[in-house]
């Protein structure tokens, strides 16, 4: 009677705690079984183990279980270590691990101090159980939550004769069910490898992490601090896996936390660049850091010590990064111009130097700079290069008299080197077109309709300075207007390569090319309207053009004006182009309505188109090497329609020729 009052006494004065008190106060252990295994894990190595094993089941209600071949415990010891909450490993047994007796001479620092890790498998389920044994004798206890009086209580005992030493815990999973393969990846990152720690799950081994690849290793010193080392590792020969992306701490050979290249608060490179993708850091501190690590092992604690620590890591980073960098600007600068490869080819050659040089000097003077932003940079630098090529400065060329000789040293005396160079790679581009269109249109061989005939109406500079203008382009009521123009004389594979050159048809004796210019009504500015118009229409076969072609030409410049297919009143150019002029053949017509000007045809011949293109540039031909003598004119052409291009203005299909 006296007890059950005692008992009744004890309640009412003493504390009590709810259910599941410990699971809900183990953090991350309870809630991530990555963690929980990793400590279980840790408790074998604690314990002087050589092996464990881990079996973990394929689906929940089936048993998980740990089993070490460590020193394992009498029940007196398990009760006395195990079942005490807050169990101070460092006063009770020391900091160094306990090993049986046939391994004496190993040693090890241990990991555990505030027992904590043991009770990882209530990540698993509320209960688990525990065997153990040594000297020839074994314990097994049921461990449950469920007590109001104690945070965890043994719920069942007994012993059992066992020849060895070990101990094994089990589980019925019941939530959080692990990933074997996962756990695997996972040990085989936090732990660095020893030959006398044998980790596997499910039977297969786990390669524990070394330095394979290792290409550095300095001692840091920290004033004031324990000592610490930093090795430097090669991904590409180590074959890490992602985990060891970063600057990884390592205490006492486990890891903390996980690697990151953001250490502390503040970042040391951007994770996506180069180098941060190939290099890892790992800082090993020894076992006087283990004060400055959080129990669960997933970060260190807040002090002076570890501030030090990671002002030291972002220090040996930043300087192992500036060694190494040197050796991945390329790679870098390489994988920028790559990823603009269009645009970049767009550019003259004097431009792809400019800017390729332009994205090797970023990469050295700002190692961390990351890949898109390097890309960015590089592409806003395209466009500007395109803005300020030597085609605008020689328009500005072309348009001036021969004569005026002082309008020439002004606009010369405003350029500069790099301006007169973009000029003359302009001008050897232009030379290239003259020479490939000589030989073609010289060449009885040669296939006028595929190389020819594109050559010549893509490059309307050779018609004149008026018509240097990347604003000349196809238009979509252009098209219309043709088709209603040309009717019969169109089959339903005229446009050649419609989705490429909209702007070239295929007639029964010759290419024609439509393009025009658009720009606000003077009446109305808020729409846009057709304003110059140029139609190029190259005869077949070394024709001559005569006054049938003349009026032939005439007739499509009046079919337009009175298609009703295109907006405003444009003005026209035409240019019918052959291998010669018949004699007393008129050579250009003017189409006038009511006294004023609505278009000119003119008849050329590819002789008179590349002479007066070599006067436009001021017979610069002869100071530029001769270096297209000795290539064909097809080699010659293919090289031109690889570079040029047509401007996108108001197409819904424009690509590169």
């Amino acid at each position: 009677m006296a007890t059950k009052s005692k008992a009744r006494a004890d309640a009412e004065t003493g504390s009590l705690f709810e259910e599941n008190y410990l699971v809900r106060t183990l953090g991350r252990i309870a809630q991530d079984p990555e963690i929980a295994l990793t400590e279980l894990v840790a408790n074998a190595w604690d314990a002087g183990a050589s092996i464990v094993d881990l079996t973990i089941p394929p689906t929940n209600a089936l048993v998980l279980t740990v089993a070490d071949d460590g020193h394992g415990m009498t029940a007196a010891q398990f009760k006395g270590r195990w079942m005490k909450l807050g169990y101070d490993r460092i006063k009770h047994q020391s900091a160094m691990v306990e090993f049986p007796l046939e391994r004496e001479g190993w040693r090890r620092r241990a990991y555990g101090r505030n027992g904590v890790g043991r009770h990882g498998l209530l990540c698993f389920a509320d209960q688990y159980s525990v065997e153990t044994w040594r000297v020839g004798k074994g314990a097994s206890f049921d461990i449950g939550t469920k007590s109001e009086e104690n945070p965890f209580k043994i719920e069942r005992e007994s012993s059992f004769i066992k020849e060895g030493h070990g101990t094994k815990v089990s589980v019925i999973v019941q939530r959080h069910l692990p990933d074997a393969d996962a756990i695997r990846a996972i040990l085989a990152a936090r732990f660095v490898h020893d030959p006398q720690f044998v980790v596997r799950v499910n039977g297969e081994s786990v390669a524990l992490a070394d330095q394979t690849g290792l290409i550095e290793q300095t001692p840091l010193r920290i004033d004031g601090c324990p000592g610490a080392e930093a090795y430097v590792v090669d991904s590409t020969r180590s074959n890490k896996s992602t985990l060891y992306q970063g600057i990884a701490f390592w205490v006492n050979g486990r890891l903390v936390g996980m690697p990151s290249w953001v250490v502390g608060s503040e970042a040391v490179i951007d994770g996506r660049a180069r180098f941060a993708k190939r290099y890892s850091i790992v800082i090993k501190a020894d076992d006087g850091w283990l004060p400055e690590v959080e129990q669960d092992w997933v970060r260190f604690k807040n002090s002076s010590k570890v501030a030090a620590l990671f002002e030291a890591a972002r220090g040996y980073a930043k300087k192992v990064f500036a060694q190494l960098s040197a050796t991945l600007v390329e790679e870098s600068s390489e994988e920028a111009l790559i990823k603009n490869r269009e645009d970049f080819k767009e550019l003259s050659p004097l431009g792809r130097a400019e800017v390729a040089s332009f994205a090797r000097d970023l990469v050295k003077t700002a190692p961390t700079v990351s890949q898109d932003v390097l890309s960015a940079a590089v592409q806003a630098l395209i466009n500007i290069e395109k803005a300020r090529g030597g085609a605008a400065l020689l328009e500005k060329l072309t348009r001036l008299e021969e004569s005026d000789i002082e309008g020439l040293d002004r606009l010369l005396s405003q350029w500069t080197v790099r301006d007169a160079l973009s000029v003359l790679d302009e001008i050897d581009d232009r030379l290239a077109v003259i020479t490939a269109i000589e030989k073609l249109s010289g060449d009885e061989s040669s296939d006028e309709l595929h190389t020819l005939h594109p050559l010549v109406t893509q490059a309307r500079w050779l018609f004149g300075p008026e018509f240097d203008s990347s604003e000349y382009s196809s238009n979509v009521s252009l098209r219309t207007a043709a088709e209603k123009v040309f009717k019969k004389r169109l089959s339903t594979q005229a446009f050649i390569n419609a989705k490429q050159r909209p702007d070239i048809m295929a007639l029964a004796d010759a290419t024609c090319s439509i393009v025009g210019t658009e720009g606000f009504d003077v009446a109305d500015p808020t729409l846009t309207r057709i304003q110059n118009v140029l139609i190029i229409e190259l005869k077949k076969g070394r024709s001559a053009i005569g006054r049938e072609e003349m009026n032939q030409g005439n007739g499509y410049v009046q079919d337009f004006l009175g298609s009703g297919a295109l907006d405003g009143t444009p003005m026209f150019r035409a240019f019918v182009v052959g291998h010669e002029i018949t004699a007393k053949t008129t050579r250009e017509i003017e189409l006038k309505e009511e006294g004023v000007l609505r278009g000119r045809v003119q008849a050329v011949t590819y002789g008179q188109l590349t002479r007066s293109a070599h006067q436009r540039l001021f017979r610069l031909r002869e100071r530029i090497p001769a270096r297209y003598e000795d290539v064909s004119g097809a080699d010659l052409s293919a090289k031109v329609m690889r570079t040029a291009s047509q401007a996108n203005l108001g197409l819904t299909v424009e690509e590169k020729t």
